[in-house]
């Protein structure tokens, strides 16, 4: 772990303190303030840029506010100021440290820390709660928070839209740091993120996200992008991971593509930290000192970026095989189809390949990791200047047509999208798919065990489902704690496991 980013946590709790005052918290100050709804930002840099460079027009979702300010001082609690707050409202979470978990289910709600002297609002897992914030209504944004400590997620969202994540510091909260399931229409900028034993950045199922600005290290994964579509990762600074940057198919999750996905100029560099991740897991693959690796995911553009030092390989283009834990998926393509490779620097890669690297170069008669490798050899992919490089497996790429992506300047879209609600899904299998499916895939392991053998465990007990993800208990030694669900009602509970139990595939 990074010793200065303990230091600055140690720092941000002693000067939070700890509320050691009546068993109940004082209620949140809530401040009306007489307005119309205005909005309180937009998403900003959403523009899409000409040919020729200009900006064609503007595009600025935006969080409308209904004029409602809560403030949350050190020693209260910021679920009380949720629960009093109405959708539209601002809550303002003062210097403090606070041990809790926050679930926040109403839409539009600003979640944003004030930082006064360089002392953060501190979310204090303690290593014993799973989760710090949980949000699953649609147009929120967290902000400005420090997180520590938590067993579980950082910050999750299930299933909401429209969010933006962006100027938190999240040091070792377990599974992932940032985790959008479920989400379209979304921002994760500005963010610093340590210590992650799966992912420290984590898209999954989501759409029109962009991922810009972030520093990401000491994790297995620093940012991955998973059976999504339409992702931008960008200028951000990742090192010092097991593997940089990631996007690929989990097989056995609902959907079932990964598409259209620019990697820009970022710099992704001396990834080589051991794999820490839990054992069987689908990221315990991915070999020590991977700089990128694209796993089945389709129309990855990789641009401009700086890969350099990564023991192993720069660049990793491949299919399932890689994935030893997954089953295959037959409603998903396992090859990474139409792949692009633009005007990268790349040096320094491959010097000394962990063992199951250097195995497969010893029967390529090489002992040097490449800085590209095409593990299937796709005959669809291009690359520029492709002499440059140490490449295996490309062979068969030709000179792409085009050289830059920049007339695509973010995924996100012009205008907010509706929340995912009862009328597009039943709540069943929303649940399943912004909650449930983030852990459990249908027939491969990931976090939790996969949905065939919670079947055949439960067969026709869908209340034996509901009780126990509601209040869990470790089971078996080779999979982590399942952290609790009982943010959600009982109704959502016994709806998401009767789908569980009756999904096919």
């Amino acid at each position: 772990m990074n010793k200065l980013v303990l230091a600055v946590g140690a720092l941000a709790l002693a000067a939070g303190g700890f509320y050691l005052g009546q068993s109940r918290a004082p209620e949140p100050t809530v401040i009306k303030v007489d307005s119309e709804p205005k909005s309180a930002f937009s998403s900003g840099g959403a523009e899409e840029v000409s040919a020729a460079g200009e900006v064609d027009h503007v595009r600025s979702w935006q969080t409308p506010t209904s004029g409602e300010l809560i403030v949350v001082k050190d020693g209260e609690s910021i679920q009380d100021a949720v629960a009093a707050a109405s959708p539209g409202a601002v809550i303002k979470v003062m210097p403090g440290t606070y041990k809790e978990t926050v679930y926040i289910d109403k839409d539009n709600i600003t979640l944003s820390g004030v930082i006064e002297k360089g002392k953060y609002p501190v979310m204090e897992g303690e290593g014993v709660r799973n989760d710090a914030i949980l949000y699953s209504g649609n147009g929120v944004t967290v902000e400005n928070f420090y997180i520590t400590h938590y067993k579980g997620n950082g910050v999750m969202g299930q299933a909401g839209n429209n969010f933006i994540i962006r100027n938190n510091i999240v040091v070792d909260t377990g599974v992932y740091g940032i985790f959008p399931q479920l989400g379209k229409n979304g921002i994760v900028s500005h963010n610093i993120l340590s210590g992650i034993e799966d992912a420290a950045i984590y898209v999954g199922m989501s759409d029109n996200v962009d991922v810009v600005h972030n520093e990401v290290f000491e994790s297995v994964a620093g940012i991955e992008i998973e059976n999504s579509r339409k992702a931008l990762v960008e200028n951000n600074y990742v090192y010092n991971n097991t593997g940089g940057i990631l996007a690929f198919i989990t097989p056995g999750l609902p959907i079932k593509t990964c598409g259209d996905v620019i990697i820009r100029n970022n710099f992704v560099v001396n990834n080589n930290h051991e794999n820490f991740a839990i054992p069987g897991s689908l990221v315990s693959n991915i070999p020590q000192g991977t700089g990128m690796l694209i796993m089945a995911c389709d129309d990855v553009v990789i641009e401009g970026n700086i890969i350099s030092g990564n023991e192993s390989m720069g660049i990793t283009f491949t299919n399932f095989d890689l994935a030893s834990s997954a089953a295959n998926d037959p409603e998903s393509d396992p090859n990474p189809n139409r792949p692009v490779i633009l005007n990268n620097i790349m040096h320094s890669n491959g010097e000394n390949p962990a063992p199951a690297v250097r195995a497969i170069l010893a029967a390529m008669l090489e002992t040097t990791g490449p800085d590209i490798v095409d593990t299937v050899g796709m005959d669809d992919g291009c690359i520029l200047n492709k002499e440059r490089f140490r490449t295996i497996g490309l062979g068969k790429y030709s000179e792409c047509e085009f050289d830059t992506t920049m007339n695509v300047a973010s995924y996100t879209l012009p205008e907010r999208v509706p929340p995912r609600n009862k009328e597009h899904m039943e709540t069943g299998k929303l649940a399943y798919y912004g909650i449930c499916a983030g852990c459990h895939a249908y027939n491969s392991r990931m976090i939790g065990p996969p949905t065939q053998i919670i079947q055949a465990l439960y067969m026709d007990n869908p209340e034996g489902i509901a009780a126990y993800a509601a209040n869990p208990v470790k089971k078996r030694d080779d999979y982590p704690e399942m952290p609790p669900q009982s943010h959600l009602d009982a109704e959502t509970l016994q709806a998401a496991a009767e789908y569980m139990l009756n999904l096919k595939k």
